[in-house]
């Protein structure tokens, strides 16, 4: 059975909604807008998908700040599907390949993706593609059951490559322990991640293969793994068998964020912290915990220096998209851990 949503990380339940007809026209924001992407659930766990920009409150530090751009439209994704291919993940190499089909299958048009897997290798697809075949064949077949688990270099990894061009950039890691390496650090990756404001998105498994290539683990995931995705604003779940509907929530999800935007009272150069809100005490809101004010005033950027967030333009939601709302799936206990990574290879440091 997939074991339940962690507290305010609830994603809603997949309904069968609607693709885009059409990509959503992209746009830059002015040079000082801070993208912040918001989901919304009620009491019941369901997506609320219908609110304006007046049911919406941006605290900076606490101190309130107008919205200076808003869309409640489908968002177009730059997915980085990261797979821990790890000693302890052999027996779960078939529900990393069907869990990975699965995400593709959920795919908008005007989406990306690339697969990258993590163990004794780092790999991850060396372009964003809508091939579903040409992206699951980076899955190995074989995990040797002495590969060890770079998670937060894999990560890093992934967001190498995941900012530029269209689209929002996604990391949905899948994994069932703890980093092995520590050459990176959680922090770390949470500043990365909110510096270039990628959302990661956490699916923590239990370990089912050999440890040292004899006695069988057992183990269950790392919380970690939760603690960086809600921070960038994604979500966290844990999954014990093959469930096509977590995948198809978690894009379904992705695809219901209102994008909010604001300008930052001051240019310190320094962490804030952001809470979003509405005035509704019956719903709740998701998003990113943080951002950092760019010290750079902007008239003194050149234009290509100018960090711009790439913003989807309001366009048509379809119908049954705009309404979609499904039960909920009720919190309880964390884990975590599992990636996706890039198109060129590095072997773990000895």
């Amino acid at each position: 059975m997939r074991a339940p949503w962690i507290g305010s990380v609830v994603l809603a339940v997949a309904a069968a909604a609607s693709p885009r007809a059409q990509s959503p026209e992209i746009f830059r924001a002015g040079a000082d807008t801070v993208p912040v992407f918001a989901t919304v659930t009620d009491r019941a766990g369901r997506l609320v998908t219908n609110l304006t920009r007046d049911d919406f409150q941006l605290f900076d530090e606490g101190a309130p700040r107008p919205l200076v751009a808003f869309d409640n439209s489908p968002q177009p994704i730059r997915l980085t599907v990261l797979l821990d291919v790890s000693g302890s993940m052999k027996f779960n190499l078939s529900l990393l390949r069907d869990s990975c089909r699965a995400v593709l299958a959920r795919l908008w048009p005007g989406d990306l993706a690339r697969v990258g897997t993590f163990g004794e290798q780092l790999h991850v697809t060396p372009e964003f593609s809508t091939n579903a075949d040409a992206l699951l064949a980076a899955i190995p077949r074989f995990i040797s059951p002495f590969a060890e688990t770079p998670l937060w270099r894999a990560i890093d990894l992934a967001m190498d490559d995941a900012t530029p061009g269209e689209g929002r950039p996604v990391v949905l890691v899948m994994s069932d322990g703890k980093d092995s390496e520590a050459r990176l650090s959680q922090r770390e990756i949470s500043d990365r991640a909110e510096r270039d404001n990628v959302m990661i998105y956490g699916v923590g498994l239990q370990s089912r293969g050999a440890f040292m290539g004899t006695s069988l683990l057992w183990s269950y995931p790392d919380l970690a793994l939760r603690g960086v995705a809600v921070e960038s604003g994604g979500g966290y779940a844990e999954l014990w068998h093959d469930d096509p509907s977590l995948f198809a929530s978690i894009l379904d999800e992705l695809h219901h964020q209102y994008l909010l935007g604001f300008v930052p009272a001051q240019h310190d150069g320094r962490d804030h912290r952001i809470a979003v809100k509405t005035a509704r005490a019956d719903l709740t809101v998701r998003a990113r915990k943080r951002y950092r004010a760019d010290v750079t005033a902007p008239s003194a950027r050149r234009p290509s220096d100018r960090p711009g967030a790439r913003l989807p333009r309001s366009g048509a939601r379809p119908e049954s998209a705009r309404r979609t709302s499904t039960p909920r799936i009720r919190g309880g206990r964390a884990r975590a851990r599992r990636s996706c990574a890039r198109g060129r290879t590095a072997r773990p440091a000895r």
